[in-house]
């Protein structure tokens, strides 16, 4: 079965970015939902399974463009998700929870930002499984720094793509109002809180 975009709608609650950097962010969702289509296709149909090793082979390239494009959509879906709100501080319960692992939610604000500045691709509030703690992780590809059993909380994208046409090189400027602007009440409902 194929996957579907999600229809996200740009709405005034939205101010990290405008509508424009909106819509130019969407398409490239989009272009993730197309790919991992077709590297399914591949696998269904013509992957070359029989001469897949480690070196090279048409198998390792499509199963390294899985995980990409994968990671692509999935990241994405949760960062649209996780935009928008003008309630941009969580209730009691999710501070609570950020200041279990960070000390406050001050703490855990200052690493997450810190976090963005330093990723190339993504930060990610994560719950890690094993450790069973809360973590903010550093993604430098959609691919690349995932843990292998977390789960996202709140996500960040941090690709030149997000926000250079409205901000430019002002990458901290787009960090700080994406902390302006996330839905508390989705990371609430990710963290498990919800009724």
């Amino acid at each position: 079965m194929a996957l579907r975009k999600i229809n996200f709608e740009y709405t005034n609650d939205v101010t990290v970015i405008n509508q424009e950097q909106f819509e130019v962010h969407m398409r490239l969702y989009e272009g993730y939902i197309r790919k991992i289509n077709e590297v399914d296709g591949l696998l269904e149909n013509d992957s070359g399974l029989e001469d897949a090793n480690a070196t090279y082979s048409k198998y390792r390239g499509i199963k390294r463009g899985e995980t990409y494009a994968l990671d692509g959509v999935i990241l994405h879906e949760y960062y649209f998700e996780n935009i928008g709100s003008t309630n941009n501080i969580p209730d009691n319960e999710v501070a609570e929870c950020l200041a279990q692992d960070f000390g406050s939610f001050e703490q855990w604000a200052d690493h997450f930002v810190a976090t963005a500045k330093a990723s190339r691709g993504w930060a990610v509030l994560c719950y890690d499984i094993r450790s069973k703690k809360l973590r903010n992780i550093s993604l430098d590809a959609h691919d690349v720094g995932n843990l292998a059993i977390c789960i996202p909380l709140l996500v960040l994208d941090v690709y030149e793509h997000a926000y250079f046409l409205q901000y430019a090189d002002k990458k901290d400027e787009y960090i700080n109002n994406f902390m302006k602007n996330i839905d508390w009440n989705i990371v609430r409902r990710r963290i498990g809180l919800s009724d």
